[in-house]
């Protein structure tokens, strides 16, 4: 009797110095949205290639105008915000459910390690657009976003470096198949986000 007493006050200490520590309140439920949204905003794009008389699958090298590229761009601001606030959102009713602060020194900490390398990333993306790099935007998108998780991970799950290191690798492919940004946008936005939201909310939620 008294080994277990011993063993649940050891479990809830741990849990105290985690909670301290990390930011835990992270639903996979919002990767799991964010990776819809992402997907959905993948066949938005489709289609807009469909209606610039572009087939996106037909093997050939892709080349975007400036005028497009503009558009994809605002396309890919829109998806952003919606996922940021989907994930705020089922962030923002985990944290109330297990009362726990959403907004704390750790989320500073957090936030502040995940932004570094996501604005150099931002601005980096935005010098490529600018000289009319485009082809090359998916893949740097992909890789600073890989980074900025990575840079994050000491204070909050364990799990999202390694979300961030596939995330990485497959910025690194895409950068040897240029034009096909959007299958490798889709996978790592989409079907990644919804494979590690699954993952997470079977493990933490």
């Amino acid at each position: 009797m008294e080994s277990k007493n011993y063993q649940e006050e050891l479990a809830h200490i741990r849990q105290m110095m985690e909670r301290s520590s990390r930011f835990i309140s992270f639903s996979g439920l919002s990767g799991v949205i964010a990776g819809i949204v992402a997907l959905l905003g993948s066949v938005y794009v489709y289609f807009i290639f469909r209606r610039e008389g572009i087939d996106y699958f037909d093997g050939e090298r892709n080349i975007y105008t400036p005028a497009l590229a503009q558009e994809l761009f605002f396309v890919a601001l829109v998806i952003l915000v919606l996922a940021i606030s989907s994930g705020y959102i089922f962030t923002a009713r985990k944290s109330k459910k297990k009362n726990i602060k959403v907004w704390d020194s750790i989320t500073k900490k957090l936030l502040f390690n995940f932004a570094i390398p996501l604005a150099t990333g931002g601005i980096f993306c935005i010098a490529l657009w600018y000289h009319h790099y485009f082809p090359l935007i998916a893949p740097s998108m992909l890789i600073f976003y890989g980074l900025a998780l990575i840079n994050a991970e000491r204070y909050t799950l364990s799990d999202v470096k390694y979300l961030g290191i596939c995330e990485v690798i497959l910025g690194i492919i895409a950068l040897f198949w240029l034009g096909w940004g959007l299958i490798f946008w889709a996978i790592g936005f989409g079907f990644l986000h919804i494979f590690y939201g699954i993952l997470m909310y079977r493990k933490y939620d």
